[in-house]
This record gives structure tokens, C-alpha cells and sequence, in this order.
């Protein structure tokens, strides 16, 4: 999904809900701090929000632009309606909301979560795919760690999950800092290592 269609399912769902400002919250979210985020965060064809100030009014949403709808089979993407507590999130995340509002979107608001919210809600979440959007979000330069971890340790989660938030951060930090690790060179019969041919790969003639 381009920054162009995320206004696009704003315009559909204020005409279908009857309401002008929406909470943005799952991948797409990011468009609204990075409008050209990079390829690899756009893979989802869904907006996940639900009305700000009637969020029941998702259903209606979803009922009509929502997945397999007309609207997704013209356009090739969609709305999933949700609600306020499909996402865990940090205290103080509205307050840190990233507005999209333009003519494109015919003023209706979206408030889209700020990176390191989105990336706390996909760290609780814990999904491979999940896990993956945070080591993106590291390696990209577009989350800071250390500001995962202040706000890991705020979120209202049984103590097991809060301490399991932090290893999940510790670990994509270090796999995003680790370098690619040296092939380990084979040896020939006395011993020398044989030039170009890792542990790896098998000698000429070798199968399985």
C-alpha cells in the first residue's frame, strides 16, 4: 500500500462511517511518519483503523470496504476494521499520534501511530512477521532501540511478557549489529586450507 491509497481508504471510510477522524494502527501506520517508507514496510494491502470517535462504527467500515469487497477487488487493497483494543500500546501513545490530512483525504484525519508505538504493538504481537517489520524499522534507521526499551518497560503487560519484550529487542538489535560471519575455510589432506571452498560447499563430484 503507497501513502496515495492509505488517503484513499480515509476518503472511503469517512463516507461510509460518517466521521472525520480516524486511528490508524498495524503496518501501514508508518506512512503516516514516513509517506515513502521503503518497499519492503509497504507488503500489506490493509489499513487497519477504526473511527476515533465512534470506533463500533468499524464494523459498518468493514461490512462495506473491507476485504473481499467491491472496493478491494477494484483497487486491489482494503479496510479492516478494528477496534481500540486490537493493538497494546504504550501510555501516552495518542499524544504521539502522526496526523494525515489533505485534499487527497477531503480533510478527513488519520491519526496514525508514531514508529516506536507501532513497533512496541508488533513486538507484544510476537508474529514472525512482526518481529521481522521491528528488524526492518532497526536496520533502516527508522527506530532507535534504546527508546523501544524505555517504552517496553512502560506498557501494561503481565511482568513474563514485559521481560520477553525486552529479550525480543536485545535480540534484533544484535542481529541487526552482528556482521556477516566469516566462511569457515575446508582443508585439504595436510591440512592447508583449500582456497575459495568453505565447510559448506562439497568438493566437485560430492552429492547428497
Amino acid at each position: 500500500m503507497q501513502r496515495f491509497e492509505l488517503e484513499h481508504t480515509l476518503r472511503a471510510a469517512g463516507d461510509i462511517a460518517k466521521m472525520d477522524e480516524f486511528i490508524i494502527i498495524g503496518s501501514q501506520a508508518i506512512l503516516g511518519q514516513f509517506p515513502s517508507a521503503p518497499a519492503v514496510f509497504l507488503k500489506s494491502n490493509e489499513a487497519d483503523m477504526y473511527p476515533r470517535q465512534d470506533p463500533d462504527k468499524a464494523i459498518e467500515i468493514d461490512g462495506a470496504i473491507g476485504e473481499r469487497s467491491i472496493f478491494h477487488i477494484t483497487n486491489g487493497y482494503y479496510v479492516h476494521g478494528v477496534g481500540p483494543d486490537t493493538a497494546v500500546l504504550p501510555p501516552g501513545w495518542e499524544d504521539r499520534l502522526i496526523p494525515v490530512c489533505n485534499e487527497n483525504t477531503r480533510n478527513i484525519k488519520g491519526q496514525c501511530l508514531e514508529v516506536h508505538d507501532l513497533a512496541i504493538s508488533k513486538l507484544i504481537a510476537g508474529r514472525d512477521k512482526d518481529l521481522e517489520f521491528v528488524k526492518e524499522l532497526l536496520s533502516h534507521k527508522m527506530a532507535n532501540a534504546s527508546r523501544l526499551e524505555q517504552l517496553a518497560k512502560t506498557v501494561a503487560v503481565p511482568q513474563q511478557l514485559g521481560e520477553l519484550l525486552l529479550h525480543r529487542i536485545w535480540r534484533l538489535e544484535g542481529e541487526v549489529a552482528a556482521p556477516n560471519p566469516p566462511l569457515a575455510q575446508s582443508l585439504d589432506a595436510t591440512g592447508k586450507p583449500i582456497p575459495g571452498q568453505s565447510k559448506n560447499q562439497r568438493p566437485p563430484g560430492i552429492t547428497d
